[in-house]
């Protein structure tokens, strides 16, 4: 077959496959999650022989330690797909679940009832982990996938393929409603991102320029966020002694994240008393400043910033700070610079709080709390597939529920309409 018969044949078969897992139950799905989880335990030195392919080849493309590590399934890594298999198997299950139920003047009742959204497709880079993440999510919520990692991770993630298909297959479910695409060339997206007849939904997670490509190019809707530029707004009525934690978690935590803190902005009135103590504590960090006229005047570790550093996401230990006049300034930057990913405000002065809550347009907002709470293990979810700053049809971190829809059910006693 060519290579775009291969694809058309791909989603066909997760297209039907999709079908079957509708009516799955619960218990179903977590009895194969939890087979999911035997079999990575049974076969993680096979699955690390693999791996090891990868990082051979790797290694011999140059790829630097930082993608070598995400690159490998340790035991470690290996453990934490197999906890998180079976925390799944704890969490509901959305489907199936009726909402908002009422009774109507006519008697008609009339509920909003959780359904899957069918097929998705998620496209990613480097980490192999996120083979089984996804697949467990979607099964879990009744939908088929298809994914494409990196060339990079080709034989870990068809090895994972082939252990998540054998759970399936061993309680006779289709077994192509967990695919991986065989194949490296980038000529395969192309394809796969015109079969809006099969596909219902697109998932890409990796670096701006691929999730760019893939808006750009698909056919099928898409969910996605471009970058994470996070900020945090220090008001004139903050407690600054809470402020310099939260700034500090949020930038040196995980500095490579998308819900890393890249821009700092201060009210002009704290400015001269916060900005030393702050910068002496994230220099302490290896953390490089810079920023505004206001701000490099105040203190000389900060560099001068350039226009380009505005609503740059770095990640890395680099930061934006900006000395503004108040709430309205700071919003404006907010939307001029920030990525609708994560905005936070330290004060403690309930007006304020509220205005910012209401006003600043982002997928998750906060009030005296660090930016990397924006995951979905930490706001309640036990997972996520994603963050998505679009807003159809999910805002935020992206969990079980978020990989549902909802359709009307409407349940009569023979009314008809006049």
């Amino acid at each position: 077959m060519t290579l775009e018969q291969t694809i058309d044949e791909l989603a066909k078969r997760a297209k039907v496959a999709s079908a079957t897992l509708m009516a799955l139950s619960t218990e179903t799905k977590n009895n194969i999650l939890s087979t999911m989880a035997d079999l990575l335990t049974l076969q993680k030195l096979h699955l690390q022989a693999e791996n090891n392919k990868d990082l051979e080849a790797g290694s011999e493309k140059g790829l630097s330690p930082a993608m070598l590590d995400r690159l490998r399934l340790s035991d470690e890594v290996i453990d934490s797909m197999i906890v998180a298999l079976r925390e799944l198997c704890m969490l509901p299950d959305p489907v199936g679940k009726i909402e908002n139920f009422v009774k109507r003047p006519n008697g008609l009742q009339v509920g909003r009832m959780r359904v899957p959204l069918g097929v998705i497709a998620m496209i990613y880079e480097s980490r192999p982990n996120v083979t089984v993440d996804a697949a467990a999510l979607c099964l879990k919520t009744g939908n088929a996938i298809i994914l494409r990692g990196g060339s990079e991770a080709i034989h870990s993630n068809l090895a994972l393929a082939t252990i998540l298909q054998q759970a399936l297959t061993e309680h006779n479910i289709d077994k192509h409603a967990v695919q991986v695409i065989p194949v490296t060339d980038r000529l395969a997206i192309n394809h796969l991102l015109t079969l809006e007849e099969d596909i219902d939904l697109v998932i890409p997670r990796g670096g701006e320029g691929l999730i760019r490509f893939v808006s750009e190019t698909s056919r099928i809707p898409v969910l996605k966020h471009y970058k994470g530029v996070c900020h945090i707004y220090v008001d004139k009525d903050a407690d600054l002694d809470k402020a310099i934690p939260l700034v500090i978690n949020s930038k040196t935590h995980r500095p490579g994240v998308c819900n890393a803190l890249e821009g700092l902005l201060i009210h002009n009135d704290v400015a001269e008393t916060f900005l030393p103590a702050v910068v002496k504590a994230l220099t302490a960090c290896g953390v490089e400043l810079r920023g505004c006229a206001r701000s490099v005047k105040i203190v000389d570790q900060i560099k001068t910033a350039g226009e380009e550093d505005w609503g740059t996401e770095f990640l890395d230990l680099i930061l934006c700070v900006k000395v503004v006049q108040d709430l309205e300034e700071a919003k404006q930057y907010i939307q001029k610079y920030g990525s609708q990913h994560t905005e936070s405000i330290i004060t403690e002065n309930y007006s304020t709080a509220q205005r910012f809550i209401a006003e600043v347009d982002a997928s998750a907002v906060m009030v005296n709390a660090s930016t990397r709470f924006n995951d979905g293990g930490q706001l309640g979810l036990g997972a996520e597939i994603g963050i998505s700053t679009t807003k159809l049809h999910a805002y935020g971190p992206m969990g079980l529920e978020e990989l549902t829809t909802r359709k009307f059910v409407v349940f009569g006693q023979g009314q008809i309409r006049e």
